[in-house]
């Protein structure tokens, strides 16, 4: 195959999924004025859906602007050498193929963070204001993305370093370690995130003592599930939007909860929430999840070592000098069909579990509670009720409030 013809298949390959994506979204938006099914009548007033509706057409239109400009900027990237201009910019400074790399990732995140902030600040400052939901100052946008920046540089830098050093040091082996090390990597993570990343962006303070920690606890203690740490998290210093999770494992299990659940919800509806999250453990899903993730990112690593060392993978870009960071690029477009199909069955899993988890909390605790509880964040984040079944089968990795509510129902 000549460098050209692999070009032309780049480019079939963006076009492609571009277009796909937008037709998805248009049969999603086609569904916006759909009739609340009765099961859900009770989730917004009169008013309050056609604030929703709004809401989901402003997004949509708002969607389809900047995915627009990304795909053309991407398209006119391809076509004019662009990574091939960055690649040479960045051997100006250095001959160290892990210098090099580091140089060449670092000009292209931050131009395509550079061209991507407006359209972020308009929808946090105009959107999301208009909406209600908005509650970030430009001085505290300004300073999230200054951390993001620092963040990406020292952890995604050293992430790509040591992946190339792997390479050079093991040559076709390198993936190996590099799976090893993603492994290790990605455990960690789970154990340490929220107590190492997540300061960094917002202000953790335990749970204080009171009716919701008494009955967090009384569930946990019933469940089985022994949990030391019970955090609140600021989340209403960016959005009123309210969300709880749970990380870690072991002695590192933590719950957070955002400060508007805790504003939204009553005790009742939160320990719901929590007795869900608790199900996921129960039913062994975040390990499942972690290890199938893992197993992915393994055949990946092979496929991409077995393409690695061709020289097509730099000439389809234009770029002269073979390297690891240009090859990682179109590798990483060739790959991404087979992506999104290990994306549609991964979601169709996540589904599944979540299934099982609300089961639980059903079962365990409450399942009026825990449906009151989903109806009221549903309207808070004035989330769409009726999703056209090719998006929910595509990008959903939870069911449809409705699903959610007719399986909880169920006798």
């Amino acid at each position: 195959m000549s460098p050209q013809i692999l070009f032309y298949i780049i480019i079939g390959i963006l076009v492609l999924d571009f277009v796909i994506d937008k037709y998805i979204d248009h049969l999603n938006a086609r569904h916006f004025n759909d009739d609340i099914p009765d099961e859900l009548k009770d989730v917004y007033n009169q008013e309050e859906y056609f604030k929703s509706q709004a809401y989901k057409k402003e997004n949509y239109r708002f969607s389809l602007i900047t995915s627009t400009f990304t795909i053309l900027i991407t398209l006119g990237f391809f076509i004019f050498e662009g990574f091939a201009w960055v690649d040479g910019f960045a051997r100006s400074f250095s001959n160290n193929e892990i210098s090099v790399a580091l140089i060449f990732f670092g000009v292209i995140m931050i131009g395509s963070d550079i061209l991507n902030t407006p359209f972020s600040y308009y929808h946090t400052f105009v959107i999301e204001e208009k909406f209600g939901f908005n509650k970030t100052s430009k001085r505290l946008f300004l300073i999230d993305k200054i951390k993001g920046w620092l963040l990406s540089a020292i952890i995604g830098g050293g992430i790509l370093a040591i992946i190339i050093w792997f390479y050079q040091k093991t040559g076709d082996l390198f993936w190996v370690y590099t799976w090893l090390f993603i492994g290790v990597f990605t455990i960690f993570m789970t154990m340490f995130y929220s107590s190492l990343i997540v300061p960094i962006f917002n202000k953790q303070t335990p749970l204080e003592e009171g009716a919701l920690k008494e009955s967090i606890y009384a569930f946990s203690k019933k469940a089985g599930f022994t949990v030391n740490n019970i955090y609140v998290i600021d989340g209403s210093k960016r959005s009123t939007k309210a969300n709880a999770y749970f990380s870690g494992f072991g002695a590192k299990k933590r719950i957070v909860l955002y400060d508007t659940l805790i504003n939204d919800l009553s005790t009742e509806e939160i320990v719901a929430v929590l007795a869900h999250e608790i199900g996921h453990y129960k039913k062994k899903h975040v390990m499942i999840n972690m290890f199938v993730s893992l197993f992915l990112t393994g055949i990946t690593l092979f496929i991409f070592s077995l393409l690695i060392n061709n020289a097509i993978l730099s000439e389809a870009l234009s770029v002269k000098m073979p390297s690891f960071h240009i090859g990682l690029i179109t590798f990483g477009i060739l790959y991404s069909p087979i992506s999104e199909l290990t994306g549609i069955l991964m979601n169709y899993m996540s589904r599944k579990f979540e299934y099982q988890a609300d089961n639980y909390a059903k079962i365990k605790y409450n399942g009026e509670a825990l449906i009151s509880s989903l109806k009221k964040l549903s309207r808070n984040s004035l989330s769409n009720l009726t999703p056209h079944k090719a998006n929910v089968f595509i990008h959903y990795s939870h069911p449809t409030l409705l699903q959610r509510v007719k399986n909880l129902s169920s006798t």
